[in-house]
């Protein structure tokens, strides 16, 4: 059953739908989880995935699109905001809490690729959520840190002159997240596996949704250049912690990003690698989604 909010945040509203179990009318009130989703995705596709697979299994499920993306309010859009990004999941437990038949002592979170991230950074300082589940969890700074050829601090420089510009001209700019055909992948040299089945899913038929813009603002970037969704885990992060990972080990850091996660957590409960799985297969392919999503919901019903 799905049922589609719109959740206060501040002067905006965020868009989500919940899924929730079959036939819960006379129920107990129950466990529920809220997903953090991938930089760039929309509800209605990593996120619905999963979300509705939790449902299937008796956990309510909360899916959302980020502030200034998908069909939530905010402006500028395409902005990603790290810090933004946790206050949105803070957010939506609000809502979540007050809704009738949701047990609120007993949410969770479950965050997938820059979600993980973002899911553990919100955990560790709002212990409403009791437990944290990851699927090939990402640390955006990590990863915008590593792609910059002249270092961080270079790229910060030339961001800075960049948004002087920017308020001078009164024009934002924009980046794309991913290429958005093969052909466009090619042309730039980009053809190894991760980066075509990113394409594949995010921008076609496969997994494309009209609310996706695959458009980033760039003046977000130097927030991700100076973030660490790990800081302070190993001390404040005490709720009990899933990790999912793809056996196949690509370039997208998330295998290398669990494992640090893995060891700096206080509470570890479960680690769980696909094999054969790639990174973005773990986004929709029902082999990996339905091991993964079956994982899941043991570790909440044991945690939650």
């Amino acid at each position: 059953m799905l049922q589609h909010l719109t959740i206060p945040r501040g002067p905006i509203d965020l868009s989500a739908d919940l899924y929730l179990p079959d036939g819960i009318d006379d129920a107990a009130p129950l466990r529920a989880v809220v997903l953090s989703t991938p930089g760039s995705s929309v509800k209605e596709q990593i996120g619905a995935n999963y979300a509705s697979r939790l449902a299937a299994r008796g956990i309510a499920a909360l899916v959302f699109d980020p502030a200034h993306q998908g069909q939530s309010g905010g402006e500028p859009r395409d902005l990603e905001d790290p810090y933004r990004r946790g206050e949105d999941i803070s957010y939506a437990i609000d809502a979540l809490s007050a809704i009738p038949g949701i047990a609120p002592e007993r949410i969770g979170v479950l965050g997938i690729c820059a979600g993980g991230g973002y899911a553990v950074h919100t955990a560790r300082t709002d212990h409403r959520i009791k437990a944290v589940g990851t699927v090939v969890p990402g640390n955006m700074g990590t990863s915008f840190r590593s792609f910059q050829p002249d270092g961080a601090v270079a790229a910060l420089d030339t961001m800075a002159d960049a948004r002087t510009e920017e308020t001078r001209s009164g024009e934002l700019t924009r980046v794309n997240w991913l290429p958005d055909t093969l052909e466009e992948a090619t042309a730039a040299g980009l053809t190894d596996i991760d980066t075509t089945q990113a394409v594949t899913y995010y921008r076609t038929e496969r997994g494309g949704n009209e609310h996706s813009t695959n458009r980033r603002l760039s003046r977000g970037d130097s927030l991700l250049l100076g973030y660490d969704a790990y800081h302070l885990v190993d001390q404040l992060m005490t709720q009990p912690l899933q990790v999912i990972l793809a056996g196949r080990i690509g370039n997208t850091g998330s295998y290398e990003s669990g494992m640090q996660l893995w060891k700096l957590a206080p509470n570890p409960v479960d680690l769980m690698v696909i094999d054969g799985a790639g990174h973005y297969e773990m986004y929709d392919e029902p082999e990996y989604v339905d091991a993964a999503v079956d994982r899941l919901a043991n570790f909440y019903l044991n945690n939650l």
